[in-house]
């Protein structure tokens, strides 16, 4: 069950980092609400998730999802680079990701 709220945690972050974005650009109701929405329920599931796991690995998974997909989200929807230095340092943040999941 922990795992389930690090990863709806995570993909509520992604969410946060979405509204952030498009609240930097356009500020209205609609992107503030998916920003602050997106981040206040990724808090709120992380600490769900504290119940079930350790807090050093559920917030280091978090983390590392969370900055992997926002990497991926910007990479692809808003235009940012794809050089080959950044898109190695994901594929090691999502090896140690994967890492810390398969030990815990």
């Amino acid at each position: 069950m922990g795992w389930l709220f690090v990863t709806f945690a995570a993909i509520s972050e992604i969410v946060g980092v979405i509204g952030l974005k498009l609240f930097s650009t356009k500020k209205n109701l609609k992107t503030g609400a998916l920003f602050l929405g997106g981040f206040g329920m990724s808090f709120f599931l992380l600490y769900q998730a504290f119940s079930y796991l350790q807090l050093s690995i559920a917030y280091a998974v978090w983390i590392g999802i969370g900055t992997a997909g926002a990497v991926v989200i910007n990479m692809v929807f808003f235009g940012e680079s794809r050089n080959g230095s950044r898109v190695f340092s994901l594929i090691l943040i999502i090896v140690g990701v994967t890492g810390l999941k398969l030990v815990s």
